[in-house]
């Protein structure tokens, strides 16, 4: 039987031991043993399905790779030891020396170091194209390309992509489309309903809500997640079954959690855009964001994070930022707590400055991470922090 969402997430968990536990145990242990000789036999030829070893599987990480799949609507998953090694991974499995990439120019910093400096080793080039000029990609589509690939909303700038589009062009071109949707997890957008065949996640946000672990999932069709099971069951990216076990938690109240998430992010930014120290705020859910029709066709809200630019640039973001009080200074995003970052100077600083201003990085802006406190509480200390 199919259960809505929620359901799922508390509901779905491992066969109960002889012990009938009601909440899944950890099982933390690097391998596991075989009844005799013919069973590993059968095991390591793939003749049965079985635990083997955990950095091939492990209950609890399939226990958090079913729920995520079941959220996405996807067939299967593999689980990584954080969001980058999800994102690694999964190219380098798919991908030859020769191969070709198209990625959105509006990208986390680490994925876009990725693309240019690394990948070219393997002779795999990427070509960028505007968020806001769809139209324009199929024109970089050359015999050599493989993969289309996005982020929606994006990093920092929470931008929104017209994710069926993009999903059209791939299957009109046989091209693999892939969404990192960690801003708005499967509770707020299912890019496989708009074409994506790959969804990854750093789990290490919102999935985990609270800061405590890191972790990465892709998920999406059997046949290309086996490709990305095999290149990481040998490679070794695998998450540990502790942050999996909590992960797997953590999904319990990912809909709560998100929601609150929300509801002070709409309401922080609807306040920032009558702030007179701002020059603009940027929200999925205001309807001053440029793609704001968008965003409520793809997703159920805005999310977590608020982008703004203080009047002044970097001089008046250095006085701001010394003079929070209550949110955290922080790279991270997602967490219960909220979290205000520099992108110029902190996740996006390996950028050159005209990468940062083709993308919208100004010296002035600021993202935050609306977490779970009191909105009353947030708001009181970022407005004291900018007068």
């Amino acid at each position: 039987m199919k259960y809505n969402f929620e359901t799922e997430a508390v509901r779905t968990q491992l066969e109960r031991s002889n012990f009938l536990e009601h909440s899944s145990p950890m099982y933390l242990t690097s391998s596991f043993v075989f009844e005799d000789t013919e069973d590993m036999r059968a095991s390591f030829a793939e003749e049965k399905e079985r635990n083997i070893y955990s950095r091939y599987s492990n209950p609890n990480s399939s226990e958090f790779i079913e729920k995520v799949c079941k959220m996405e609507g996807a067939e299967a998953g593999f689980a990584f030891a954080s969001g980058m090694a999800a994102v690694f991974s999964t190219f380098a499995a798919l991908l030859e020396s020769g191969d070709h990439i198209i990625s959105a120019r509006n990208i986390f910093g680490s994925t876009h170091t990725l693309f240019t400096q690394f990948l070219p080793k393997w002779n795999i080039e990427t070509s960028y194209f505007n968020i806001n000029a769809l139209d324009k990609v199929s024109e970089l589509i050359t015999p050599k390309t493989k993969i289309i690939y996005a982020e929606s909303p994006t990093n920092p700038g929470v931008d929104i992509l017209d994710l069926e589009a993009l999903g059209k062009i791939a299957k009109a071109h046989n091209l693999i489309f892939i969404i990192d949707n960690c801003f708005a997890t499967p509770y707020l957008q299912k890019p496989i309903q708009f074409g994506a065949d790959l969804v990854i996640h750093s789990g290490t946000k919102l999935m985990d809500g609270q800061g405590r672990v890191l972790a990465g999932i892709t998920v999406g069709g059997a046949a290309l997640v086996d490709k990305v099971y095999r290149f990481s069951r040998i490679t070794g990216p695998a998450l540990s079954p502790f942050n999996a076990w909590i992960l797997s938690k953590s999904l319990e109240t990912l809909a709560l959690r998100v929601d609150r998430h929300c509801a002070n992010a709409l309401a922080l930014a609807t306040f920032l855009e009558e702030h007179p120290k701002i020059n603009w705020v940027k929200y999925p859910f205001l309807k001053s964001h440029p793609q704001y029709a968008l965003a409520k066709k793809q997703m159920k809200a805005g999310g977590c994070v608020v982008a703004f630019e203080i009047q002044g640039g970097l001089t008046a973001g250095k006085k701001f930022f010394d003079a929070i009080k209550l949110l955290s200074l922080s790279a991270n995003l997602g967490d219960a707590k909220s979290i205000v970052t520099h992108p110029a100077s902190t996740t996006h600083s390996k950028l050159s400055v005209a990468d940062r201003n083709e993308v919208g990085i100004t010296d002035g802006m600021v993202r935050v991470s609306v977490g779970l406190e009191h909105i009353e509480d947030i708001i009181a200390d970022i407005d004291q922090a900018l007068r």
